[in-house]
């Protein structure tokens, strides 16, 4: 499952699910050995009443209809890399190794652990320097995780014309195609399908390798040092989506409940040598709040910002543009068409500054603070989405050299269409399943700051407010709850994430007495305290750009 544009689930217990040129679904026996070894979805709750094709167009077109100004409101104010990070993470749980893995020397626990659900990067490891197709993304001593060069500009701005190392996804540099070239060397090419994921990817290799020097001094080689270096980059990646990442999303006291007390809901009584499954519910609804999150524009760095660069905001279609899956590194071509040929790699005046994507002074560094444009804050969990997302790239899709009707690039459309197509529960269902009260028919067509309903029918409204689609229903409750998610949405998120935790190789949650030894203290690791020891707490590593 490394695209978004997967036809077809195996749920467990119902078989593949597969659906027609109409998104009509029908379910089979899985037939061959790559469907039995595919990822493995399930259901939390009940099947759902589908939703017509009109509500969902209808619901979609309102979602997106125009440009969302940020509530005067009291939400927490949540630095925009947080959006993107939470994207790399859903990559890392829907990574399937085993598509790769399909011949007869496979054992059974590479098998239950590549097709399982785990929060242990594999979309960055892979299956590891030895297996022949994961090598690529290796250094030549097996060890490190190769980085990329940048290219220069074709424009360049001041101090820009130069070509600079590691600040850049490895790439290929060869094949019959732009697109070809421009192929990163990485495990899961989703992570290269909009910049500021490609950059985030990025410090996860720095961090990495930065990992491996430390170790290194301890007289660690070969793949014992690998292989010590990656138990410790996951357990503090555990540790910062645990303390830093899931209390800015979800209320906290939901993730604190779940993480001293166990699950309630979720493969309950399961231990880790049972096999872990995505339940429909986090991977089509709870976890695309991140979605809500994304902004049209961003203070990007010294170049691209509002405030005198040279380059004017980066839109987000300038962030699809300059990434190998779903651009091709030059405006004002045709991003779809996979042959444009010129540059191969990243221009140097498209590195992040990473300043503006989170709030250093959190981790003390007040000397970290960006300069013109200032940073960015994530949109606030709501009903309402940028409309830029009704203009996708194929390449998000996986819809390169396809047809398909307009409204297919409306990311409201795919996720409501993605949930029909499975017949996933209401927002009603889950309130029920948790024992939460649901919310009210007011509630759910006039909200707190986000969507009106004014523009659906009454037919159409009645539809919403008796069937509420889990995705829009989880985004209405956050309005709600401070623009976190709320009773339905943080329960199946904090329960998925402490399950795909559990049954991962390196697991803090197993392992309740292990505490960071790369942050300020035994008790804190931060993303911004990943960042600041990937690139070795310099600002001109942070930000090579300057102010």
């Amino acid at each position: 499952m490394k695209h978004h544009g997967v036809k077809s689930f195996f749920v467990v217990g119902e078989g593949v699910l597969e659906f027609d040129r109409n998104q009509e679904p029908a379910s089979r026996r899985p037939l061959t050995v790559e469907e039995l070894r595919s990822f493995r979805f399930s259901r939390l709750g009940p099947e759902g009443v589908q939703t017509p094709e009109d509500v969902r167009v209808a619901l979609a077109t309102a979602m997106t209809a125009e440009e969302p100004t940020q509530p005067d409101s009291a939400d927490p104010a949540i630095p925009a890399g947080f959006t993107y990070l939470g994207q790399f993470v859903d990559h890392d749980l829907t990574m399937d190794r085993t598509e790769t893995q399909l011949g007869g020397d496979v054992n059974l626990d590479d098998l239950v652990q590549g097709r399982s659900p785990a929060l242990d990067l594999d979309s960055v490891y892979g299956r590891g320097p030895l297996d022949p197709t994961d090598r690529v993304c290796y250094a030549a001593d097996q060890v490190k995780l190769k980085i990329g060069r940048t290219s220069k500009p074709l424009f360049p701005a001041d101090l820009t014309d130069v070509e600079l190392d590691g600040f850049d996804l490895p790439r290929a540099g060869s094949g019959a195609t732009g697109a070809d070239r421009r192929r990163a060397l990485i495990p899961d090419l989703r992570n290269d399908e909009n910049l500021v994921v490609a950059q985030t990817h990025l410090a996860f290799i720095r961090f990495h390798n930065r990992v491996v020097d430390e170790l290194a001094l301890t007289g660690l080689t070969g793949q014992r040092l690998f292989e010590a270096a990656r138990a410790q980059v996951v357990r503090h990646y555990q540790w910062m989506l645990r303390t830093d990442h899931l209390p800015r999303i979800v209320e906290p006291a939901i993730v604190d409940d779940v993480f001293t007390n166990g699950r309630k809901f979720f493969e309950t009584g399961r231990g880790t040598s049972q096999e872990a499954t995505m339940p429909l519910e986090f991977s089509v609804a709870a976890y695309r709040l991140g979605h809500s999150m994304i902004r049209a524009a961003y203070q990007w760095n010294r170049v691209f910002n509002s405030a005198g660069g040279e380059g004017g905001i980066a839109g987000l279609d300038l962030l699809f543009a300059f990434s190998g899956t779903s651009g091709n590194f030059q405006p004002g071509t045709d991003q779809d068409d996979p042959t444009v040929a010129g540059v191969d790699r990243l221009p140097t005046n498209w590195i992040a500054d990473f300043r503006r994507l989170y709030d250093f002074t959190e981790a003390g560094r007040p000397d970290l603070v960006p300069g013109a444009g200032g940073g960015n804050i994530t949109k606030r969990v709501d009903t309402l989405l940028v409309n830029p997302l009704t203009l996708l790239p194929a390449g998000t899709f996986d819809g390169r050299g396809t047809t398909f009707p307009a409204i297919h690039r409306n990311l409201a459309f795919r996720n409501l269409t993605r949930a029909n197509m499975v017949k996933l529960a209401s927002g009603q269902q889950m309130a029920s399943l948790f024992n939460e009260s649901a919310l009210t028919a007011e509630q759910i067509l006039d909200g707190n700051q986000g969507v009106t309903l004014d523009s659906l029918t009454d037919e159409q409204r009645a539809a919403v407010v008796e069937h509420t689609p889990l995705w829009f229903y989880i985004l209405r409750e956050a309005e709600f709850h401070n623009g976190l998610l709320g009773p339905v949405g943080g329960r199946i998120v904090a329960e998925v994430f402490h399950r795909s935790m559990e049954v991962s190789r390196t697991s803090i949650v197993r392992e309740p007495s292990w505490r960071p030894v790369f942050g300020p203290d035994a008790e804190t690791f931060r993303m911004t305290d990943l960042l600041l020891f990937a690139f070795e707490g310099k600002a001109d590593l942070l930000n090579p750009l300057g102010d």
